[in-house]
């Protein structure tokens, strides 16, 4: 299989901030050979501020940016899209139609996207999902609370990487959770984006169990396995905050060729046939039950802890390859075990400093640690928070020393985070 195709190919990274991730699959584009375009929903009053020559798109308005695409597309073709992180991906099905490229249908993916909407479909269709309903975020919640089950979790429709997902175990605690989230929804960070759903709450039986993070890839609806992490840390709430990944699963095979099954039939389900897929689910003593499934690949730099084929190639470039149409056949994840720590936010703060870093990253089987949160930034922490410190990758010969190398890299860091002065009110009147 030749590394570099014989006649040069364009790929179409579709993203909503140009930052370490879009960097990462734009690198490995350029090792095939291709040329990137990227789009991203940046302000169109700007005339290309960061030099990267970026299409401006509006994420939220799929069909008209998708046909932004299409015409800057007939001066030189493009040979493939990948959509980064969850609003891209409509406009991304969109324009694929337009262009005539193999991808997922725009009604798949709005569906996908849409935590209710995926809801509604996967238990109309009888897959193992929490019981649900919705409601607007000022309704009586008298009313709302004599329909809630506890313990639950309250969450979004739209956002990912599980901002605003609040676990509640009792009237007090939802209707607090409630305020948060609804507070969180209004604020100018959010509402800026414009998104559908910012007006509905998600309410959910929480489901306990083991988590697990399916990555794959789909072939004309075929799902293609390429890794099963398991996430070790428990995720019980209040918050979901994730950690730790790790794989290859340690689940009994009857257990992970269930989850996978469980996988297969929910893209069945939704509709999607293409590209890659990020899948999560909870699973307890009744099986799998579906989380969610999303048309992207893994968020962040996780992408770095999975290699493939006898180049040991980064997920990053295995996934640029299928976009482009180059044969991915043979190209099997490497044998070692391998793990990666989303460096987890322990409180809200400007970051004033990092430390430990080198000792860390000097401990055996860590293959490496990015510190992608800015020094002098506000870090959320979650529920608001949606960013992380960073991250730690390890590489051994099973799952459990790979978690042991990620736990005691984390235990070296330390993170001055120092939190936000009051504003000071101007006073009624002028003393003297």
């Amino acid at each position: 299989m030749p590394l570099i195709p014989s006649t040069p190919k364009r790929l179409l990274l579709l993203t909503s901030k140009l930052g370490y991730q879009s960097r990462s699959f734009a690198d490995a584009a350029r090792r095939l050979g291709a040329e990137v375009v990227f789009g991203s929903d940046r302000c169109h009053q700007l005339d290309d501020p960061w030099r990267d020559a970026a299409l401006p798109l509006h994420f939220e308005r799929g069909e008209e940016a998708a046909a932004e695409i299409a015409r800057s597309a007939t001066a030189a073709r493009i040979h493939g899209i990948i959509a980064l992180g969850d609003r891209p991906v409509v406009t991304a099905a969109h324009a694929a139609r337009a262009l005539s490229l193999p991808y997922n249908s725009p009604e798949s993916v709005a569906a996908a996207r849409n935590k209710l909407r995926q809801r509604e479909i996967l238990s109309a269709t009888s897959l193992p999902v929490p019981q649900f309903f919705s409601f607007a975020p000022h309704e009586d919640l008298d009313r709302v609370l004599s329909r809630v089950s506890f313990p639950c979790v309250v969450k979004p429709l739209m956002l990912s990487m599980s901002q605003g997902v609040v676990r509640a175990n009792d009237g007090p605690e939802f209707r607090a959770a409630v305020t948060r989230v609804r507070a969180l929804l209004e604020s100018p960070e959010i509402q800026v984006t414009r998104e559908e759903g910012l007006d509905r709450l998600l309410v959910e039986n929480y489901i306990p169990g083991a988590e697990v993070a399916l990555e794959g890839l789909l072939e004309d609806g075929r799902l293609r396995t390429l890794a099963l992490f398991d996430k070790p840390d428990p995720l019980e709430g209040p918050y979901f905050e994730e950690t730790i990944y790790v794989t290859p699963s340690r689940l009994p095979a009857p257990t992970q060729d269930a989850v996978l099954d469980c996988a297969q039939r929910t893209v069945a389900a939704l509709g999607l046939t293409q590209g890659p897929l990020h899948a999560e689910f909870r699973v307890n003593e009744r099986g799998p039950w579906v989380l969610e499934a999303q048309p992207r690949p893994i968020g962040g730099l996780c992408a770095r802890a999975l290699r493939f084929g006898p180049q040991r190639i980064p997920l990053e470039e295995l996934l640029a390859r299928h976009a482009l149409g180059i044969d991915t056949r043979g190209l099997e994840r490497e044998a070692d075990a391998s793990g990666v720590m989303m460096i987890p936010v322990p409180r809200s703060g400007t970051l004033q400093g990092v430390s430990g870093v080198e000792e860390a990253a000097k401990l055996p089987r860590i293959e490496g640690i990015e510190i992608t949160a800015r020094l002098h930034d506000y870090i959320a922490a979650w529920p608001e928070g949606s960013s992380y410190l960073g991250f730690i990758f390890a590489r051994a010969a099973d799952p459990a020393t790979a978690e042991f190398a990620l736990r005691a890299a984390h235990a070296l860091l330390r993170f001055d985070l120092r939190p936000r002065l009051p504003v000071e009110q101007p006073s009624a009147r002028r003393a003297g």
